[in-house]
C-alpha cells in the first residue's frame, strides 16, 4: 500500500518470498513494553491524533517547515486554548506525530503521512465517521455473529441496507473508502477481463456502478447486466444515465442470499469487485454456486480482493486485518478480508479452479480468474 523506490521494492519483494508475513516475532522487549502501551492507550491516541489534524494543529506545524514553532505561535493560528494546544501536542510526541528540539515544534514523517498521504486520510475519516463509535460492540458482534455497533448508524439488519442513506460524515467517509481501493484497480483489471472480448459482463455488486461505467467507456460494445439490492441499483442507475450509457446497461435487484434469488443468465464474464468479503464462508460457496449455475462453460468469472496474507508490507496486511473488524462489527457480523488460502478453499468448494491468479493490482488488490471445474 505505500509507495517507495523500485530499488527498495525489489528488496522488499525479495524478503517477502523467505519470510512469510507474520512468521516470527523479532521484536526487543523494549520495543514489545513500548507497543504493548500503544495499544492500552489506543483510545486516546486515535483521539488526539484526530484533533491534531482536524484542529488544524498539524497543518500549522507542517507549514512551520524547518524552523519549527513555538506553542505561542500555533495559538494564535488555532481556534484553541494554549492549554487545548500544549496537552494535544505533548500527546503528539509520544505518538510520533510531531518533535520537538529548542522550545518548537516539528513535524515528523509520521505526522507528515498522517495529514498528506490520501490513503491515511482515508483510513482515518473511515474509522472515525464509520467505525469509532461501534467498535465498543465488539464481543457482542462477535458472541451473537451480528454487527451490533451498526446501532450508532442507523437500524438495518446490515450495513448495506442503508449504505445509500447512512447519515454525513459517515456516508461520504463510507464512499470514500470504498472508492479509494477499488477504483486503483480498475485500470490494471480491465485488460484482464476483456481478454477473451466478452460480449456481455455481468458485474455483481455493482454498487455505485464505477466498475459498470469503467467497461462501459472502455469497450464500446459491450453489454453490462447490475446485480445488486434495489436501493443500490437505484443509486447505480442514475450514475450510469447521467454519463450517457443507459443503452448498453440492464439492472437485476437480487438479494444473492435469498434461496430463490437465482442470477441472470446469458452472460460470458461475473466480475465481483471487493463483493465477496462482505459474506461468511458458507455464504460465498452458495453465491459462487449460484454464479456456477448462470455461467456458460465458456465463461469465467473475476474476483478482485484484496487479501491480507499476499500484501507486500506489513502495514498493508495490518490494514486489512484491522477492517475485518469493520465487517464484524458495523457491517454484517460475519465476515472479514479473507487470508487467500481459506477463500481459495471456498472457490474449489463452489466447483471452480483458479485458473490464474494476479497478485499487486493497484494499491493491495488480486484478481483471480475462475473457470468450472
Amino acid at each position: 500500500m505505500y509507495f517507495c523506490h523500485l530499488s527498495l521494492n525489489f528488496m522488499v519483494d525479495n524478503l517477502a518470498k523467505k519470510a512469510p508475513l507474520f512468521g516470527e516475532d523479532k521484536s526487543s522487549a523494549v520495543e514489545a513494553i513500548s507497543k504493548a502501551q500503544f495499544i492500552a492507550f489506543a483510545p486516546y491516541i486515535f483521539q488526539a491524533s484526530v484533533l491534531l489534524r482536524d484542529k488544524g494543529i498539524l497543518k500549522v506545524v507542517d507549514e512551520s517547515k524547518e524552523n519549527g514553532i513555538a506553542i505561542d505561535e500555533i495559538v494564535e493560528k488555532v481556534n484553541m486554548t494554549h492549554y487545548a494546544v500544549r496537552v494535544l501536542l505533548e500527546a503528539g510526541l509520544g505518538i510520533g506525530l510531531v518533535y520537538r528540539r529548542e522550545g518548537k515544534y516539528f513535524l515528523s514523517k509520521t505526522g507528515h503521512f498522517f495529514i498528506n498521504h490520501q490513503m491515511s486520510v482515508v483510513n482515518t475519516d473511515f474509522m472515525r465517521d464509520v467505525c469509532y463509535d461501534g467498535a465498543q460492540d465488539l464481543a457482542d458482534a462477535l458472541e451473537q455473529g451480528k454487527p451490533r455497533g451498526l446501532r450508532h448508524l442507523g437500524d438495518w439488519e446490515t450495513i448495506y441496507q442503508g449504505l445509500s442513506i447512512l447519515p454525513e460524515p459517515a456516508k461520504t467517509s463510507w464512499f470514500n473508502f470504498d472508492h479509494y481501493y477499488s477504483d486503483n484497480a480498475f485500470p490494471e483489471a480491465l485488460p484482464l477481463v476483456f481478454a477473451t472480448h466478452p460480449k456481455k459482463i455481468m458485474d455483481i455488486g455493482a454498487n455505485t456502478g464505477k466498475f459498470t461505467l469503467a467497461c462501459l467507456d472502455y469497450n464500446k460494445e459491450v453489454e453490462v447486466g447490475l446485480v445488486d439490492l434495489q436501493i443500490q441499483l437505484d443509486v447505480a442507475k442514475q450514475n450510469i444515465e447521467e454519463a450517457g450509457y443507459s443503452e448498453r446497461v440492464s439492472y437485476h435487484a437480487r438479494n444473492v442470499l435469498h434461496a430463490d434469488a437465482e442470477l441472470p443468465t446469458g452472460y460470458d464474464i461475473i466480475w465481483m469487485s471487493q463483493f465477496l468479503d462482505c459474506f461468511a464462508d458458507q455464504e460465498i460457496v452458495s453465491i459462487l454456486q449460484k454464479c456456477h449455475r448462470a455461467l456458460p462453460n465458456h465463461g469465467r468469472i473475476f474476483i478482485n480482493e484484496t487479501f491480507w496474507d499476499v500484501q507486500r508490507f506489513p502495514a498493508s496486511a495490518f490494514s486489512l486485518q484491522m477492517t475485518s473488524l469493520y465487517f464484524t462489527t458495523m457491517a454484517n457480523g460475519n465476515s472479514q478480508m479473507y487470508d487467500s488460502e481459506v477463500f481459495i478453499k471456498l472457490i474449489d468448494e463452489a466447483g471452480f479452479k483458479v485458473i490464474k491468479q494476479n497478485d499487486i493490482i493497484g494499491l493491495s488488490h488480486t484478481v483471480l480468474e475462475l473457470q468450472k471445474k
